[in-house]
């Protein structure tokens, strides 16, 4: 199942993607747990099951045409945990910190980052004029737990969505007299707009397996990244396990997986970049400015796009 979160007649709901439609979900059934997304993750299994109970009822179903709903973010999170440097080529492009690949990086976006499908993303020449983008597999918790075993972790997920982890490099990027690289992952990585989500959460169930998806971003039509998740040093599993050792994790939360090889910082020679494009992939040239398209694209979720627009 595919949940989102739109906004039809200047109302924001709950509904169920399917093909060329939305099933608005208290439209066809009110009910508590359909309020918003919030609150369907808030419910559980017994939320699930109320959405499985209403699609029996086919009669009841009120059904959008997408054409005349806007998507918006499919949720707000409550925390959103990152993880930076978790693919293997990702690494290998760029210039690493001490502890790059050898633990989880660990940083923080807030909702305030939060941004849904085509809404723009904000190009400020004072905070930043080295703005990346990077597509990531988001991780949606739907069971709270903490000190979560790795073996137990995919069973707190209510499900995935696609994340592009918008990034301002060179305030993220710094060194030392002496050469030593470190990163300053605040301002670096939180700031308006830089956490496009959508444009669907696609339940667990539809993903057995979140190390078996293909990721691709495409930038006006190009394509930059494209990887498998299989890539990832720490698997879901693993990066629920290491977030639960500092937080409860609760329903809503985000967890943020890490970008793959292609991003415009690995070809950023004043930065570190030391990336060569593979064969199919088109090395940056730029980082972005208005008028760019981000497409952020992960198999079995959909195609999240944004427009990088001027302040």
């Amino acid at each position: 199942m595919q949940f989102c979160t739109f906004i039809h007649e200047d109302t924001r709901r709950l509904g169920l993607l399917q093909s060329e439609h939305v099933i608005d979900l208290d439209g066809s059934q009110p009910n508590a747990v359909f309020r918003s997304m919030e609150t369907l993750i808030a419910a559980g299994d017994d939320g699930l099951a109320v959405v499985h109970e209403l699609l029996n009822k086919t009669a009841q179903l009120r059904r959008v045409a997408l054409q005349d709903l806007i998507l918006a973010a499919p949720l707000q999170p409550s925390t959103v945990l990152c993880a930076g440097s978790n693919y293997r080529a990702h690494n290998a492009e760029k210039a690493n910190a001490p502890l790059s690949g050898k633990e989880p990086e660990f940083f923080l976006k807030t909702s305030d980052c939060v941004i849904g499908p085509n809404d723009g993303i904000i190009y400020d020449p004072i905070l930043t004029q080295k703005l990346d983008c990077e597509t990531e597999l988001a991780i949606v918790i739907g069971r709270p737990g903490r000190h979560i075993s790795v073996e137990n972790a995919l069973s707190h997920v209510f499900g995935y969505t696609v994340a592009n982890d918008v990034t301002a490099r060179d305030r993220q990027v710094r060194r030392t007299p002496d050469g030593t690289v470190f990163y300053e992952l605040g301002r670096g990585k939180a700031f308006d707009s830089s956490l496009p989500l959508g444009p669907v959460i696609t339940s667990r169930s539809a993903i057995p397996d979140p190390q078996r998806l293909e990721l691709r971003t495409r930038i006006n039509g190009e394509l930059r990244q494209s990887a498998n998740t299989a890539d990832m040093i720490w698997t879901c599993a693993e990066l629920i396990h290491n977030f639960s050792i500092n937080f409860t994790l609760k329903p809503g939360m985000v967890i943020l997986t890490g970008t793959p090889a292609g991003t415009a910082w690995s070809v950023d020679a004043e930065l570190g970049g030391q990336w060569q494009a593979t064969e199919g992939l088109i090395a940056a040239t730029r980082y972005c400015l208005p008028g760019d398209i981000i497409e952020s694209d992960i198999e079995q979720i959909g195609i999240l796009r944004n427009p990088v627009i001027s302040l």
